[in-house]
């Protein structure tokens, strides 16, 4: 099995390279490559590294992912989110490979207080969910063997996340105030990696599978939980924080550009049945995350 995954670098990606590698041979792309065009602002660049490869599998990792920025790029965040999406699509679909994109709970509005099923209607609030359900329609579209994985709140010990942030502010401040009024389930890129591998393995076995899933952990929890227990995990290690007062606050507090979601609850249930697997609790992830930053 041949396996091209295109964001190499990013928190997902680079977690990809580790689980992907024990599935066949592996190439990897990444916007700054130069053999190979890894770039999604490049479509026809993107459409000859899969000519030029002829996987069998595709993963795409890469997206304009910077939701406040997203909203005065509208057509930065349209060719990455979409328009190259298409191409690979269309590209993939001409060799018979499957394709698995990574989507969001920001496809939808963030209403209610339920956990979301995979064909509940979308509605996004901001230009970035906007973008990324159009991706996920051109996949749907163009590749009908695919996995579309919608996941939210990704963190990893790599790059910038909100895990990450907590514990650098924490260190330097003694009070903060944190959304309390938005939810949903904080997910590991190692936890995304690892289940999009148990995907393509069961794949091969079993054709009938395609489609949309929500690849999220288990449980639900607020921007203020998650710090409190991000905060609880790093004491416990033995760590000295400054934080002594943290007051939870409304999404109101804290303007942005673009609009967030404030129920971002997706039920795994689909995956976990079709694929024959557990996906565990949001704190099994992030303490293993925060023990890992701190190296403990």
């Amino acid at each position: 099995m041949k396996i091209l995954l295109i964001g190499k670098n990013g928190q997902v990606g680079w977690e990809l390279q580790r689980s992907l590698a024990t599935l066949g041979e592996l190439v990897a792309v990444d916007f700054f490559d130069k053999e190979l065009c890894g770039d999604l602002t490049n479509p026809q660049g993107i459409a000859q590294t899969i000519r030029q490869v002829k996987p069998d599998v595709v993963v795409n990792a890469a997206a304009h992912t910077a939701v406040d920025k997203a909203e005065s790029e509208r057509e930065l965040s349209q060719l990455l989110n979409a328009d190259s999406v298409e191409v690979i699509a269309k590209e993939t679909a001409k060799l018979g490979a499957l394709l698995i994109h990574y989507s969001t709970d920001y496809v939808f509005n963030g209403g209610g207080e339920h956990y979301r099923l995979e064909d509940e209607q979308p509605a996004p609030l901001n230009v970035y969910g906007e973008t990324k359900l159009a991706g996920e329609i051109a996949v749907a579209t163009y590749n009908p063997r695919h996995f579309i994985f919608r996941t939210s709140w990704v963190y990893a010990t790599r790059g910038a996340n909100f895990a990450k942030t907590m514990l650098r502010l924490a260190k330097e401040k003694d009070a903060l105030s944190i959304i309390n009024d938005q939810h949903g389930a904080p997910t590991g890129a190692e936890l995304l990696a690892d289940a999009t591998a148990i995907a393509i393995r069961a794949e091969s076995n079993n054709k009938s599978l395609y489609g949309t899933y929500h690849l999220v952990a288990s449980g639900e929890t607020t921007w203020y939980d998650y710090a409190q227990y991000v905060f609880s995990v790093a004491r416990e290690l033995g760590e000295t924080l400054a934080i002594k007062e943290v007051n939870g606050v409304d999404t109101s507090a804290y303007p942005t550009p673009a609009k967030r979601p404030q129920n971002s609850r997706l039920s795994n249930l689909k995956f976990q049945t079709a694929f024959a697997t557990t996906l565990p609790d949001w704190k099994v992830g992030v303490q293993r995350v925060v023990t890992e930053i701190l190296g403990k």
